[in-house]
C-alpha cells in the first residue's frame, strides 16, 4: 500500500449524485405537468398517477402498473398480494439494501437468506437450492448495480421447489432479460424512485409491476386502505367498503408529474451512465489495490444491464472512502454490514462466516459517482483521487 499523500485543496466537490443540470433541462416540461396538478386540485392518487401508470405500462411491458409511495412498500404489498401468510419463509439475498428482507417481515413473513454470486451480486442459484425449508414460501432476488440475477436458473429453482418467484426489481428499471423487463419474471416485481435512482422522483415514490390481473387489484386494494373497486380500467373510482386491512400508500401526483417528465430522456440517461461505466474502467483498468472492476454476465437472449451504480471492490476501503471525502468526492459503501449480520434480523440465529462472499463484498465494494450530471474533469478528478491513494501519486 503506497503512503498517502497530503491532502490537497479542492475547488469543487463531486458529489455521490447530482441531477441539477438535467433537471434545469427538464424543468419546462416539469413546470407544465406539476402545473396540471395544481390546476386539477388533486394531489394524491388522482389522474397524474393515472397517467403515470400507463406509461409505465408502456415502458416495461407490463400488463399492469400501481404506483405507490415507495419502493418499500411496494415490496411490502406485493408480498401481501401473492398471499404470504405469518412466518412463512420468504428466501432473499443476504447482500441487499435491508428493506429486501425488512419488507418480509412487515408483510408477516421470515426472511430466509441466501449467499450471492461473488460476479454479479444477486442471489445464486445453488445457494438458493441448498436454502430452502419446509417453511420456504417464496424467493424474492435482488437486481442490484447494473445487472441481473440470473432468472433462468432463479426460476427453474422456484418451480422445481415448489415456490412462488417475485422480485426486488427496485433499482432495475430498464434492465432486461430474456426480452422480458425486471420483476416481470414471476407474480410480480417492484421499482423504487427515489431521487437517485435511475429514474428518480423529488421524494419517495414507488410502484408494483406485474402480468397477475389477481395481484395488480390486491396491491390497488392494499396501496389504499384495503377498499377493494379500484381497477386500472376505472381509476380513481373506488369502494368505500373495506375488504382487507390496507395502508395509505397511495402515490402523490407531484411525484407523477415529475417521474412522467423524467420518462421522456431516461434511454438518453442510461446510455450516459453505460458511456461514463466505459470511461471509469478505461482509467480505472491499472490501478494497484483495485480488486475488481464491475463484470457483466453475458446471458442468453435478449438481455440489458442498466449503470445504477458504478461498484468497485478495493483493498482497505474504508481508508479509501476516507482519503475521497477529504479530497471533496463522494462515495457510497454497499452494503457494510450484511443482512444477516444487521441486529434486527439477530434473532435468526445467523453470525459471521455464514454467507462468505456476501461477506467478502461487504468488506471491500464501494461505489464511486455515476449519473448523468457527472462532468468530464468531475470522473477526471474522481479518478485521479483513487490512484493517488494507491500509488502515491495521481497519474
Amino acid at each position: 500500500m503506497a503512503t498517502q499523500i497530503s491532502d490537497t485543496p479542492v475547488s469543487e466537490a463531486v458529489p455521490f449524485f447530482s441531477q441539477a443540470e438535467s433537471f434545469d433541462a427538464l424543468w419546462p416540461l416539469i413546470e407544465e405537468r406539476v402545473n396540471e396538478v395544481f390546476e386539477g386540485g388533486k394531489f394524491s392518487h388522482g389522474p397524474q398517477v393515472a397517467r403515470w401508470e400507463k406509461e409505465l405500462v408502456a415502458y416495461t411491458g407490463a400488463r399492469f402498473a400501481i404506483g405507490v409511495n415507495s419502493g418499500t412498500d411496494a415490496l411490502v404489498l406485493l408480498l401481501r398480494a401473492c398471499g404470504l401468510r405469518r412466518d412463512e419463509g420468504v428466501l432473499v439475498p443476504v447482500y441487499s439494501f435491508v428493506a429486501t428482507a425488512s419488507s418480509v417481515v412487515l408483510a408477516g413473513g421470515r426472511p430466509q437468506f441466501v449467499d450471492i454470486d461473488p460476479t454479479t451480486y444477486a442471489m445464486d442459484a445453488a445457494a438458493l437450492e441448498s436454502a430452502v425449508t419446509p417453511e420456504s414460501r417464496l424467493v424474492m432476488p435482488a437486481h442490484l448495480f447494473h445487472q441481473m440475477a440470473d432468472m433462468r436458473a432463479l426460476a427453474a429453482v422456484a418451480a422445481g421447489r415448489g415456490l412462488t418467484l417475485v422480485e426486488d426489481s427496485a433499482e432495475a428499471i430498464g434492465m432486461r432479460q430474456d426480452g422480458r423487463h425486471a420483476g416481470l419474471f414471476g407474480r410480480g416485481g417492484v421499482l423504487s424512485f427515489f431521487p437517485s435512482k435511475t429514474l428518480g422522483a423529488l421524494g419517495d415514490a414507488g410502484a408494483v409491476i406485474t402480468d397477475d390481473e389477481q395481484v395488480a387489484q390486491t396491491v390497488c386494494a392494499l396501496r389504499h386502505h384495503g377498499r377493494f373497486g379500484a381497477t386500472l380500467a376505472d381509476f380513481p373510482t373506488i369502494s368505500t367498503e373495506t375488504g382487507v386491512a390496507g395502508y395509505n400508500s397511495k402515490m402523490d401526483d407531484i411525484q407523477a408529474a415529475v417521474l412522467s417528465a423524467k420518462l421522456t430522456r431516461l434511454e438518453q440517461d442510461i446510455v450516459r451512465r453505460a458511456e461514463l461505466a466505459a470511461d471509469y474502467d478505461r482509467a480505472l483498468r491499472d490501478v494497484p489495490g483495485i480488486v475488481r472492476l464491475p463484470r457483466t454476465v453475458e446471458r442468453p437472449g435478449d438481455a440489458r444491464g442498466v449503470f445504477y451504480v458504478y461498484l468497485i471492490e478495493v483493498e482497505d476501503r474504508d481508508r479509501l472512502v476516507e482519503h475521497l471525502e477529504r479530497r471533496g468526492v463522494g462515495t457510497e459503501v454497499y452494503y457494510p454490514t450484511p443482512l444477516h449480520l444487521q441486529p434486527c434480523f439477530a434473532s435468526l440465529g445467523h453470525s459471521r462466516g455464514d454467507f462468505p462472499h456476501a461477506e467478502a463484498a461487504s468488506e471491500r465494494a464501494v461505489a464511486l459517482p455515476l449519473y448523468p450530471d457527472l462532468k468530464p474533469d468531475h470522473m477526471e478528478r474522481v479518478c485521479a483521487a483513487v490512484r493517488e491513494f494507491y500509488t502515491g501519486r495521481p497519474e
